[in-house]
């Protein structure tokens, strides 16, 4: 994964989700951290429509999302339900 964002702003949202900043490999950051790209993706596809390359990335994250989404609801339900709710994703 090619890191594009600040040092900085990948510690918070690591924090937030994850516990620490150090805890990189938990499944509630990772799937923070995808929809973060989502998000700025989906905003970059607004303004340039005819970026096939960063649709195809969009998708190809969207798609890693919702094998991690599937993981952890198999694995911890509650932590699926509230992780959803705070993303405010799957509505």
């Amino acid at each position: 994964m090619p890191v594009y964002l600040p040092q900085e702003k990948m510690d918070e949202i690591f924090t937030e989700y994850g516990g620490s900043a150090q805890n990189t490999g938990s499944t509630e950051g990772q799937i923070a951290l995808f929809t973060y790209r989502i998000k700025s993706l989906s905003d970059h596809l607004r303004n340039h429509p005819k970026d096939h390359s960063s649709r195809k990335a969009l998708l190809s994250l969207v798609g890693s999302r919702g094998k991690m989404l599937n993981y952890l609801k198999r694995k911890d339900l509650e932590g699926y339900r509230s992780l959803i709710a705070k993303l405010g994703i799957r509505k």
